[in-house]
């Protein structure tokens, strides 16, 4: 396991990369290169190893934005499919594994320092205790981490499809909307960056404008338009978005009863800064009826990492027999 690896981190917008020369050695030349430039995940590989000029190493890791469930990987998000033995083969490693990406960023949790964490809300997290972790970005990822003696075992799942449950009467409104564009809504159709676009156009339809979902502005120009003060409508999407966020995280935190801490990931919250805080996401996180003491005390920590650490939780699967 000493042996040089490279590591993917692989969203439906972009795949960073980063190199290690063995086992628990620091990441070097770390890279995000944008999928739609490339025309499979090998041709993105061989370009980051041309790019930085190393050779292929023995060993590979992958965590990519869709379910890993057999050999064969279609990209949720985005048009990239391959065989992972085939891909194995057509580069010549002696081993690549390939996981959800955010099983790999659960994997990198208990070694997040605490530069890289913000907490927002709750108390101290209970050690020992079970992990939720969540984020929005291209899609919507959910993972966590349960104890099992004295590891971790990650979880890879895809709670980002649940249901996406109304709580007030505009939420109703706007899910009604939803539901007609797209027959059954998932968290992730308002949970990510698409789904920002989603719910700017079915609060228009809602207060009477008639745009289509093409006329939505960007999900970045929407963040922007919020932060500034300067749209009512993009703020109150913004709201929506953090109370929806803040209401599957705590499903989340229930479920899994996360007592450790529920982790907010993705591309998209780390950006809002100031704007997350005062938003309703802390409220209706703990908005749970009779458990609302119970997630009172759960801590909702937001990473705020300027290097993925789903390349780190890569490194950490590598460690791992292949099916654990």
């Amino acid at each position: 396991m000493d042996s040089p690896r490279l590591l993917a981190d692989v969203g439906g917008t972009n795949a960073r990369f980063a190199w290690q020369a063995a086992a628990g050695a620091p990441l070097q030349d770390v890279r995000t290169l944008p999928c739609a430039g490339h025309d499979s995940l090998e041709a993105a590989m061989r370009a980051y190893l041309a790019e930085t000029a190393h050779p292929v190493p023995a060993l590979a890791a992958v965590g990519i934005a869709n379910p890993v469930t057999g050999d064969r990987v279609q990209m949720t998000n985005h048009h990239w499919s391959f065989s992972i033995e085939a891909l194995r083969q057509a580069l010549g490693f002696e081993r690549l594994r390939v996981i959800n990406d955010f099983t790999a960023l659960a994997l990198a949790l208990p070694q997040l320092p605490a530069h890289e964490l913000r907490q927002v809300g709750g108390g101290p997290a209970q050690p020992g205790a079970p992990i939720g972790l969540v984020g929005a970005g291209t899609g919507l990822g959910v993972s966590g981490l349960l104890p099992v003696g004295s590891r971790w075992l990650p979880l890879a799942g895809e709670g980002g499809h649940v249901s996406l449950a109304a709580e007030t009467p505009l939420e109703a409104e706007v899910v009604a909307v939803l539901r007609e564009r797209y027959g059954r809504v998932s968290a992730e159709r308002a949970l990510s960056g698409p789904g920002l676009r989603a719910l700017h156009h079915a609060l228009g339809r809602v207060q009477g404008q008639r745009e289509t979902p093409e006329d939505a502005p960007e999900a970045a120009a929407i963040v922007e338009a919020a932060q500034s003060g300067g749209d009512t409508r993009c703020t109150q999407v913004l709201d929506l978005f953090c109370g929806w966020l803040g209401a599957v995280a705590g499903d989340l935190a229930l479920t899994l009863g996360a007592r450790g801490g529920v982790f907010i990931g993705g591309g998209i919250v780390p950006r809002l800064g100031a704007a997350f805080d005062r938003s309703p996401f802390r409220a209706r996180f703990e908005a749970k009826g009779r458990f609302a003491s119970y997630l009172r005390e759960i801590p909702v920590q937001l990473i705020v990492s300027t290097t993925s650490p789903a390349l780190r939780g890569a490194a950490e699967a590598l460690e791992m027999p292949d099916g654990a």
